[in-house]
């Protein structure tokens, strides 16, 4: 598979995800921290998903799944946060990353034409 930005981000954060993941459990939090490895690794393969469609409904479709994935990871990194389970250096770094991810994909489907329902 060629380069792809959004691809490639999506891939780093998902891994970010499971690192945050993996010092949540040694924390003890279990279920946000279930939450957030689900939306947040989601969002890539959505992504592959899109890319590898059949049709530009198709592409389009998943597109906007990653993006509303994206927006819930969003979401638990602020509850996290908020919540004192991670840092404020920790959260600035992964939610900057978030945000970046969901500008691209906000651009990506905004160029991309609804398509016709049948």
């Amino acid at each position: 598979m060629k380069e792809n930005i959004v691809v490639d981000k999506s891939k780093n954060f998902a891994l970010r995800i499971i690192n945050l993941y993996k010092y949540l459990c040694e924390k003890e939090e279990y279920i946000l921290s279930k939450q957030i490895l689900r939306s947040g690794t989601s969002i890539g393969a959505n992504i592959r998903e899109a890319i590898f469609g059949q049709t530009k409904a198709d592409f389009y479709f998943k597109m906007n799944i990653a993006r509303k994935e994206a927006n819930e990871t969003e979401y638990w990194l602020e509850l996290l946060y908020e919540g004192k389970y991670i840092s404020k250096k920790s959260f600035e770094n992964i939610y900057y990353d978030c945000k970046e991810i969901i500008k691209l994909l906000t651009s990506i489907t905004k160029t991309q034409k609804t398509p016709n329902k049948k």
